[in-house]
């Protein structure tokens, strides 16, 4: 499967700082130290509602990851998968009348061009569920053989038990994890578990759904978490910088994750970091797919809106916030564009040397994007106000913004 188109990423004077960010198994801050190349895995969609706020705000978070650490002249080997086989999906092909893999296709298309507009950096792999399958097959057989998994009616589930580091992600007690369990797509209530919080690694063929060759296992597909892990094994190795996604995903996506990986491998941890992005409402809701009040992305393209102003109102949040998305901030992120434009259009300006320093201070503070934003605008507001002599000023201000930011002055 192929990502989406690169933009240039404009390089600054001296050098960026290291990342300091909040770590969600730690529960406090950390400093990323990555080896010359800093290695990240994002879960991605599962390709139906593709994209709206809510994907947008957490895929912004990340692409801020990649900027901070380009600035520190490190490469970035970033890894996002596509869960283009899942239950919802299914179940939303069959609720319209569609075929599931154009259902996947179309919307995984969407989200490419929704990336693009709003040039966040591609991932370096991007890999969809079905074309991951031949990997995660001899994984599951291997937890199977190795008793860490175990078979009920056909199925294969992960035994939780198996791992002494499980819960070492999200910090949950047993009756939240199984209360989240059934929230979030797990089966705690079915019988012959041996720990209702065992995920399922393996679905045994049903009739009417997609299945593949599964090997000793039969036919069937995989769970959503080993999904993860394969992909993010077979690319990235054990022990990679951070792995990222919305907070709903800390569990049981992540911590699953992390013990699937640490199972299979004998190591720990399956991350240095795990950062997680806080939710989006409307409407006083959170912005899910069930509740069916999203905004799209793609909508607002097609209503005129400029992506840049999309990108200024995700940026004005902290990216661990939950928030609100109204009209209101995207009034306010449309008059932010406009005040910066205008004061970069001058031939001439203000010194902007110190503000690249700001900006990359505060990115590197648990990328505080707004203390960023607050920054550039005071010198905006100085610049529109009074101007100055600095030739170079104005261009330095632009790739800043497009450099450490996203956005395109």
């Amino acid at each position: 499967m192929h990502a989406w188109p690169a933009s240039e990423v404009p390089a600054l004077p001296g050098k960026g700082r290291d990342l300091r960010i909040h770590d969600t198994a730690t529960g406090g801050r950390i400093t990323l130290d990555p080896g010359p190349v800093a290695r990240i895995y994002v879960c991605g969609i599962t390709p139906y509602d593709a994209t709206h706020m809510g994907h947008a705000a957490t895929y912004n978070a990340f692409d801020l990851v990649q900027r901070v650490w380009l600035d520190t002249k490190r490469q970035v080997h970033y890894v996002q998968n596509v869960t283009d086989v899942d239950d919802p999906l299914l179940e939303r092909a069959v609720r319209d009348g569609q075929d599931w893999t154009e259902l996947a296709e179309r919307e995984t298309a969407l989200f490419r061009e929704d990336m693009t507009a709003l040039r966040m950096l591609p991932p370096k792999h991007y890999i969809g569920a079905v074309e991951a399958i031949p990997g995660i097959v001899p994984l599951v057989e291997r937890l199977r053989d190795a008793g860490a998994a175990y078979e009920l009616d056909g199925d294969v589930y992960f035994s939780v038990e198996t791992d002494p580091h499980f819960g070492g992600v999200s910090h949950l007690d047993a009756e939240a994890m199984r209360l989240l369990s059934a929230e979030r797509g797990g089966d705690p209530e079915r019988p012959g578990k041996k720990n209702p919080l065992d995920p399922m690694l393996w679905m045994a063929a049903r009739e009417g759904e997609p299945s593949w060759d599964g090997a000793s296992l039969g036919p069937g597909r995989p769970g959503w978490h080993i999904e993860c892990v394969a992909i993010a094994l077979d690319h990235l190795g054990m022990g990679f910088d951070v792995q990222g996604g919305g907070s709903d995903l800390a569990f049981p996506h992540h911590e699953m994750g992390a013990s699937h990986a640490q199972v299979l491998t004998g190591e720990y941890p399956f991350a240095q970091a795990y950062v997680h992005a806080g939710m989006v409402a409307l409407d006083g809701e959170k912005m899910s797919k069930s509740r069916g009040n999203l905004v799209f992305v793609s909508k607002l393209r097609r209503d005129g809106v400029d992506p840049a102003a999309i990108r200024l109102a995700l940026l004005s949040h902290h990216y661990r916030s939950d928030w609100e998305w109204t009209d209101q901030v995207l009034a306010d992120a449309v008059e932010r564009l406009a005040r910066w434009r205008s004061a970069v259009s001058r031939p001439d300006g203000l010194p902007a040397d110190a503000l690249v320093e700001e900006v990359r201070e505060a990115l590197a503070d648990d990328l505080d994007a707004p203390a960023a934003l607050a920054a550039v605008d005071r010198w905006a507001e100085r610049q529109n106000a009074e101007g100055g002599t600095d030739e170079g000023a104005p261009g330095l201000v632009s790739r800043t913004v497009d450099a450490l930011l996203g956005v395109a002055l």
